[in-house]
């Protein structure tokens, strides 16, 4: 593991803790030499360690790294801070913001992660001058972190809500093409069927066309054979009448 890289808090220079194969006593002493933080209850400030090498660890755990098989442990400074050093830390979180093209807008993790060493930087330069002012700042470091996480939470959340949303969506779509595809085959159905209909009738309707018209024909024929048989039974009749005067 390589030694971790360049940080806007300040840490005073790495010490050799052990070598290989002295890494359980090395990390007794770690332990040792930095007391884990009590638990704090919130709303209330802790009371500051006798040292303020203690109380910094406390805040701020020191960083540890393997490198040539030796363990490095390197702590948070406890050198006092000027108002030169305020201005350069704040020219260091402008260039490794250009440095590292962190985004101006939106969500940027690289951004929100030099912002995070810059209030931690704050924080250690306080507690140096002000135990309670550091402890203080510490409370609203932890309220914003929490105020974060519950967005990002609030954030996944609804991105995992949409997609499953979007996923109902297309399976919905899908569902509603094959109704409409089936619908659209039923259609063409039913138009066919209308179309055979509808040649049925002209059919029928053509065939009562003819037969109303042979039938018109042989009633004709009918009566022009019954005028004249009547014209012949007349004739007949009037020369009957006539040989008998």
């Amino acid at each position: 593991m390589a030694a971790p890289p360049e940080s806007l808090l300040r840490y005073c220079p790495p010490q050799l803790i052990s070598r290989r194969g002295d890494r359980a006593s090395a990390g007794a002493r770690s332990a040792k030499a930095t007391p884990s933080p009590p638990p704090r209850t919130p709303g209330a400030v802790s009371p500051s360690p006798k040292h303020p090498q203690e109380l910094l660890n406390a805040i701020l755990p020191p960083r540890e790294w393997e490198e040539a098989q030796k363990l490095w442990v390197q702590e948070v400074s406890t050198a006092p801070s000027t108002r030169r050093d305020v201005v350069q830390l704040q020219e260091q979180l402008d260039r490794q913001l250009q440095q590292r093209q962190a985004r101006e807008t939106g969500l940027c993790p690289v951004r929100r992660e030099l912002y995070t060493q810059c209030f931690d930087e704050l924080i250690r330069q306080t507690t140096v001058s002000c135990a309670e002012r550091g402890l203080l700042l510490l409370r609203v470091r932890d309220e914003l972190q929490l105020t974060l996480a519950a967005y990002q939470a609030l954030y996944e959340s609804s991105v995992a809500f949409g997609v499953r949303k979007a996923l109902q969506a297309e399976q919905g779509k899908a569902l509603m093409e094959k109704r409409i595809a089936e619908l659209e085959e039923e259609r063409r159905e039913l138009e066919k069927q209308v179309s055979e209909e509808k040649a049925k009738c002209e059919a029928i309707e053509q065939q009562e066309v003819e037969r109303r018209e042979i039938e018109e024909k042989k009633h004709n024929e009918e009566v022009l054979f019954l005028k004249r048989t009547n014209q012949q039974l007349k004739s007949q009749l009037e020369s009957i009448i006539a040989a008998k005067n």
